[in-house]
């Protein structure tokens, strides 16, 4: 499930990984609340839930993200094997990183956020800020499109 991934995250050991989690989004905007919804069960699991605010919000744009500017505008085919966007929560001991899969090749573009009252255009500014960093790669191998994460920083347990 990882090794694509893997070729598209940030310089971290992939055999230090401690949990993943995964789960594929339909191509509609009612995913992006199955993606809170995964990824408040995820959190919890890994007795994380005092981040799922901060984490929750990112997912939530990087889903958005997704869903808006990488979706084939005739939509994902229906003998396509692949889903058109799918959620990695990867946790290693003193980080989390959230990954969006799409099929696009084209990379996010973040806009100057000097409107605040704008509708929209906001989303990279937000998981800028909410997240320790973020980026995105082109996948390599047999998948298409990218991956767009963001790093989430972890306290050490009894910190």
């Amino acid at each position: 499930m990882l090794e694509p991934l893997r070729q598209g995250l940030p310089p971290l050991d992939p055999a230090a990984v401690d949990n993943a989690a995964s789960c594929a989004l339909p191509a509609r905007y009612e995913a992006v609340g199955e993606a809170r919804r995964f990824t408040r069960r995820t959190l919890d699991q890994w007795e994380l839930g005092d981040r799922f605010e901060d984490v929750c919000l990112v997912v939530s744009e990087l889903v958005t993200n997704a869903l808006r500017h990488a979706l084939p505008a005739d939509g994902p085919g229906a003998d396509d094997p692949e889903p058109p966007v799918r959620l990695h929560l990867m946790r290693w001991t003193d980080r989390l990183v959230c990954a969006v899969r799409d099929r696009s090749h084209e990379g996010p573009v973040a806009r100057e956020a000097d409107d605040f009252s704008a509708e929209s255009g906001r989303g990279l500014f937000l998981v800028g800020s909410f997240s320790d960093g973020w980026g995105w790669h082109p996948l390599a191998g047999p998948l298409e499109g990218k991956v767009v994460w963001a790093l989430f920083r972890l306290r050490p347990p009894g910190a």
